[in-house]
């Protein structure tokens, strides 16, 4: 199948086009505002699917809405009448097109031709009004308040939100994307005239804001955001798309002493924290117990023994453990434990623990094994 995709450097079409490739399609006509415009006349001769994602969103004047979103939608449905082509178009259109401004009404007559064009020709149309997109690849202060919001808040620039009551309806990319692969085998969501994108998400501009910032703040207090909530994991995706180039990493605290270290990883209030214990040569940690807190231990590099007694026996129970043989190791509660390296190197640990450290309710008692 030969595809053609319009606007196919935009923030869409980019992503829709790396997708295609990745499930195997690989005559895909690629055309651009750079592209020469002479290979239009062969694209649209050999194309079996259109995929009309070009337009105009953000001109230097209002004349240009029209010239972008309804003029090349004329040149793009003469050239395939020209060649008697009957493929397939799938046209993004906005929302905005229900609105009496510039945009709305340039986005309105794209839609209107290409349905004359459909009654005229007999070809199938698809015409998507998507709400607010956002996703990796979109551009800031040009595609989307999120992807402004996202750059803005990843560098400490300030955002500006007038009303945070506002409401928007909103599609993540890979949503939209698997929606148009869908349209390509037939199998579009379609309700009356117009297509839609089945996943749609409904948030004010206040909890997005939020939700923002408390991404940006994750990375000192070492949180997770809920990933079960799939707005949020994709919104976090998003917003790490536009984290500097420069600031991909950030430094944990090291807590640092003559028998290793012990460095916080990930704490989360559902799903416990994660830390990493280095303990050098011959060192023993722990020799302590809890009452409901309980722990896993994986040993990923060198050699030891992690050690139990139940606090009421005498009998000590051993594992062995090293970092060829990765096994995980339960440490359930009323036992009191210690972990010894037996090797010559530092031995690394990662650690689990059900809940996060309270320093107010530590549930930690020492007790030698």
């Amino acid at each position: 199948m030969k595809i053609l995709v319009t606007g196919a450097r935009g923030f869409i079409g980019k992503n829709l086009v790396v997708e295609l490739k990745n499930r195997g399609y690989e005559d895909i006509f690629e055309f651009t505002r750079e592209t020469d415009k002479n290979l239009l006349d062969k694209y649209t001769k050999e194309c079996d699917f259109v995929y009309h994602l070009a337009g105009v969103n953000r001109p230097k004047n209002e004349e240009e809405f029209m010239k972008g979103n309804y003029g090349f939608t004329s040149e793009l449905l003469e050239l395939l009448k020209k060649h008697n082509n009957k493929a397939p178009i799938l046209m993004t259109s906005s929302i905005q097109a229900e609105r009496d401004n510039s945009y709305g009404r340039s986005k309105k007559a794209g839609e209107d031709l290409l349905f004359s064009y459909s009654k005229e020709t007999g070809a199938k149309v698809l015409v998507y009004r998507l709400p607010n997109v956002f996703g990796k690849w979109s551009r800031p202060n040009y595609n989307s308040a999120i992807a402004t919001f996202c750059y803005n808040i990843s560098r400490n620039l300030p955002i500006k939100v007038n009303d945070p009551k506002t409401v928007l309806n909103l599609v993540y990319i890979d949503d939209v994307v698997e929606e148009f692969i869908r349209a390509l085998k037939n199998t579009e969501t379609k309700s009356g005239k117009f297509c839609s994108v089945p996943v749609v998400y409904t948030k004010t501009l206040g909890e997005i804001v939020d939700l923002l910032y408390s991404f940006k703040k994750s990375r000192e207090d070492k949180s997770i955001p809920d990933m079960s909530d799939s707005f949020v994991k994709k919104l976090y995706s998003t917003y790490l798309s536009f984290l500097p180039e420069d600031k991909f990493s950030y430094e944990l605290k090291m807590n640092i002493d003559d028998r290793g270290s012990f460095t916080e990883f990930i704490k989360t209030i559902d799903r416990g924290q994660v830390s990493v214990n280095i303990s050098k040569p011959g060192i023993v940690k722990g020799n302590h117990w809890h009452h409901t807190k309980n722990e896993k231990f994986l040993v990923v590099s060198g050699k030891g023994v992690i050690r139990f007694r139940k606090i009421d026996s005498d009998e000590v129970i051993e594992y062995y453990v090293n970092g060829d043989k990765l096994e995980v190791i339960d440490i359930p509660p009323g036992y009191t434990h210690n972990i010894e390296n037996l090797g010559d190197t530092d031995m690394v640990t990662i650690m689990w623990a059900n809940e996060p450290f309270d320093p107010e309710n530590p549930d930690t008692y020492y007790l030698e094994v």
